[in-house]
């Protein structure tokens, strides 16, 4: 076996396996993955996005955590045109209308293909050219729309048919394009030629960032050439989180998803699941009550996280003492009120590799959503991640420039006795940790294969609502109604998350996508 891969498109997953084909490792092929997934789910994620990588070196026996998140621009004191591009865009979710903001101001300094660049030039074996070629040559030919991308175009189209050079990939004779069309990126196959050639200064300090910078100083942005030259790559260790008889690594400095997961895994630790029924009563209100506190702790990170030793008293017993009190509480009967969060951004996506030789790595990657417009004749389109309400809980464009931006993304490993078992992580904002949290219980507490713990219908408890996936037992939904306020669905839903891994399953590697969120994997031989 060479490895084995998992992501949120067939196209995605494809490239990596080629790399593996090839003779690359694991960090080549999730880095093949990640620039064709800028092209194969063109709804979720763009080169102009930011990220976060967990990379475990068999060789070493050490993990590092590769945080690319965005930061804040304004640095330089560069002056603009005078004018500010931030404009107000309502997304139709069904249940509700949530709002997004867009245009040249809502673009933080992007940090996807310095990321990307860099973990390759590090861990990586390929030649950046190798690594590129999927992408450019997908560029150039085309990406067939499955249903899934088509779906989650369809519903982000108000902020892609934003402006016409935007909506000329997304719009065929003035209807919005369909399952089974196909969509090529030209302009964008130059730009992957050139940074083949050039590397990732092409987009930091050369033409890309050049173009950058002009139309943000033109057309009401606030990226400076400052910005971009001094963007860096922050490399530091995982959070380790003994849970059962598992390590959990998970990412700290940029990712809040990370801290919140070690958090509840933290509870979670004092409860034995041995004996309870898998999505039974006792099972979901015990994950409900996890979810509950980790929302109310939530509120105390937000505004201590910035403080020196914030994060190891965060995940103190001292701190977790009181939370346990609650959580036996809760438990009897004897809850308090669950806070209101800032919305999140749904769109991101999600890409687990192991490799022969027991390299794993978990990459999860996000633009927010999109910016709403192309880079003139680049093909490049750009993060929105300056018009993120849970990024900006206390006001959009107040952070100082150059400020780490924070997000809920969180690529997790697991360890046993020193060795990889498995890398995971998800898409689905908010949601996004608690499909973690639940996969990872039914894989190390139930002991379920990797595809079944991915499969098993989820929980979500966010602002005193239960929702119950399709697939919970009517009886146990049942008793839960006397309990909660609950929402049942009838099937499965990218709601919940889309939780794409690969595990070690006894002598032999596994991998899976989640359906919700259009998985897929591949092992190669």
């Amino acid at each position: 076996m060479s490895g084995v891969i998992a992501a949120g498109n067939s196209y995605t997953v494809n490239a990596g396996a080629e790399m593996l084909r090839q003779g690359g490792n694991a960090v080549d092929a999730v880095v093949a993955a990640a620039f064709v997934s800028c092209l194969a789910e063109p709804a979720l994620v763009n080169i102009g996005g930011s990220g976060i990588a967990q990379v475990f070196n068999p060789q070493t026996g050490e993990t590092t955590v590769y945080d690319f998140f965005s930061t804040m621009p304004g640095m330089g004191g560069e002056e603009g045109s005078g004018i500010i591009d931030f404009r107000r865009i309502y997304i139709d979710f069904g249940a509700a209308r949530q709002p997004f903001y867009i245009g040249r101001a809502s673009v933080a300094v992007p940090g996807l293909v310095k990321g990307l660049c860099a973990l390759l030039a590090e861990a990586g074996s390929l030649p950046l050219a190798t690594v590129l070629a999927p992408a450019i040559e997908l560029a150039r030919t085309g990406v067939t729309l499955d249903a899934q991308q088509a779906h989650m175009i369809k519903l982000v189209s108000p902020i892609l048919l934003d402006t016409p050079d935007l909506a000329a990939y997304f719009k065929r004779e003035d209807q919005l394009v369909q399952a089974g069309d196909v969509i090529r990126y030209p302009l964008l196959a130059n730009t992957l030629e050139k940074l083949a050639q050039h590397g990732p200064d092409l987009f930091y300090t050369g033409e890309i960032a050049q173009a950058i910078v002009m139309d943000q100083r033109r057309k009401g942005g606030f990226v400076t050439a400052t910005d971009l030259k001094s963007y860096t790559l922050h490399q530091v260790a995982p959070i380790e989180v003994p849970y059962r008889d598992y390590t959990l690594l998970l990412p700290s400095s940029a990712s809040m998803g990370g801290v919140l997961i070690a958090f509840s895994l933290k509870l979670l630790t004092e409860h034995s699941l041995s004996g309870v029924k898998p999505h039974g009563v006792e099972h979901i209100r015990l994950l409900a009550e996890v979810m509950r506190l980790t929302n109310q702790a939530r509120i105390s990170w937000d505004v201590k996280r910035n403080q020196e030793g914030a994060l190891d008293y965060f995940l103190s017993e001292a701190h977790l003492a009181n939370y346990r009190r609650l959580l036996k509480s809760a438990l009897s009967g004897q809850t308090t009120p669950d806070p209101t969060l800032p919305p999140s951004p749904p769109n991101t996506t999600h890409i687990s590799v192991a490799d022969q030789n027991g390299m794993i790595v978990a990459l999860t990657h996000s633009p927010g959503e999109n910016a709403g417009f192309v880079l003139g004749e680049t093909g490049v389109t750009l993060n929105n991640m300056l018009g993120e309400m849970d990024l900006h809980p206390k006001g959009f464009h107040l952070l100082a420039p150059g400020e780490r931006l924070q997000t809920m993304m969180a690529p997790v490993l697991a360890l046993k006795d020193g060795r990889p078992m498995l890398a995971i992580g998800s898409g689905g904002s908010n949601r996004l940790r608690t499909a973690i949290l639940q996969t990872v219980v039914n894989f190390i507490d139930f002991g379920m294969p990797l595809e079944q713990a991915i499969l098993a219908p989820r929980v979500h408890f966010e602002e005193e609502t239960l929702q119950l996936e399709g697939g919970i037992d009517p009886e146990v939904a049942f008793h839960l109604d006397n309990l909660y306020q609950v929402n049942r669905w009838t099937e499965r839903s990218m709601f919940f998350g889309g939780a794409h891994a690969v595990a070690r399953e006894g002598d032999h590697w596994t991998a899976a996508g989640d359906p919700r969120r259009g998985g897929n994997a591949q092992t190669v031989a």
